[in-house]
């Protein structure tokens, strides 16, 4: 008895007979109908038309049988598949149509509404120490006074007894604009804030009380103690009876205002070209106290921390102010802004003042 012919006679492969094929496509074209979004279709995608799914499984099987059933089950086979791709294809339109219709209404924005988004700003420390540093002198009953900074050379050297052989002059202190040929033009960027205080005593009559805090531009290099931009605050006093007293209890009390109770000063003598006598000013140390200092790293040994200069008002300066130093007396003090700060906040590096961190104007830019 002869066996069976495998070139002819079929082969029994369930995968590929057709109620199975039917019945696979079926369930996948339901499956993708029931699809709720677009992760529920990903999914569908994967049971049904992955690698593993029973149509890719039944188009495996196609070689097991014989040549001439091969071609009627492929192409069963490929239309199952076919209509499952193509429904699949469909299905994706309409859920990415619903996901952005959706989406737009879900996350609609109302460009009108006050937002919060945008992070508080913070003032810049310089700002507010030099505000607190007037608010304090103003409690004193003083006045806050202001110039430009692009000054004439009379306000900012002459009237203050800065002869015209005042080393200061020179272009290794000073910023001069330049004039027709490039000559000097008697117009420099100021070099401190006295010339406010000229310019005061030139427009009203004594008693005079002034802070003046602002800008100073001198030709330093830009390293982690120097700025060829930096801020001053210069305070002057012309009235009758005027003395070194009213100078030294004066800077006692924004001492303690500024750093704390108990922090005095004291002077050493030294010169200045517009006050006579003249002396430096030392903050005592408000970190030791000038109790322990030699373990202080602050004022370093010393007890005492260099601070500014001072001085009673020369005579020459009221004499080239319109003031009558027979009848007026004054005294005048200036310090850096800057280095009053990395004092109060122990600050290594004088540029993180000036270099636009948002971190550090966050920091110490609130409030101090």
């Amino acid at each position: 008895m002869s066996g069976p012919n495998t070139d002819y006679d079929p082969v029994e492969v369930a995968a590929v007979q057709p109620e199975e094929v039917d019945a696979a496509r079926d369930a996948a074209l339901a499956a993708i109908a029931a699809a709720a979004d677009l992760d529920d279709l990903k999914r569908v995608r994967t049971d049904h038309a992955g690698d593993r799914s029973p149509l890719a499984l039944a188009n495996r099987e196609i070689g097991a049988l014989p040549p001439q059933a091969r071609k009627e089950a492929g192409q069963r086979v490929g239309r199952a598949r076919g209509e499952v791709n193509q429904a699949l294809a469909a299905r994706q339109e309409v859920l990415e149509a619903e996901h952005a219709a959706r989406i737009l209404v879900e996350e609609t924005v109302d460009v009108t509404l006050p937002t919060d988004r945008i992070p508080a700003g913070a003032r810049h420390p310089i700002t507010t120490g030099s505000e607190l540093i007037a608010d304090i002198f103003v409690a004193m009953g003083w006045e806050v006074a202001e110039g430009p900074v692009i000054e004439a050379e009379w306000l900012n050297f002459d009237a203050l007894n800065l002869g015209a052989d005042h080393p200061a002059r020179t272009m290794q202190d000073t910023f001069w604009t330049a004039g027709e040929g490039g000559t000097e033009s008697g117009v420099v960027l100021r070099t401190h804030t006295s010339p406010v205080q000229a310019r005061t005593m030139l427009d009203r009559e004594p008693p005079i009380y002034v802070v003046c805090p602002g800008r100073v531009f001198r030709t330093d290099e830009y390293d982690a103690t120097h700025s060829p931009m930096f801020h001053q605050v210069e305070g002057l006093a012309v009235d009758e009876g005027i003395s070194m007293a009213h100078l030294k209890g004066t800077l006692d009390h924004f001492a303690s205002r500024l750093f704390g109770e108990g922090i005095t000063t004291r002077f050493r003598p030294s010169y200045f070209p517009f006050t006579e006598p003249s002396a430096e000013v030392d903050l005592k140390c408000f970190v030791c106290k000038g109790v322990d200092p030699a373990s202080c790293r602050t004022c370093r040994g010393e007890g005492w921390i260099e601070w500014g200069g001072c001085g009673v008002v020369n005579p020459r300066v009221l004499t080239a102010c319109g003031v009558d130093p027979e009848r007026y007396t004054g005294f005048a003090f200036g310090m850096g802004i800057d280095r009053t700060l990395m004092f109060r906040h122990d600050l290594a590096d004088l540029r993180a003042l000036f270099e636009g961190d948002v971190r550090f104007t966050t920091a110490f830019g609130t409030e101090l």
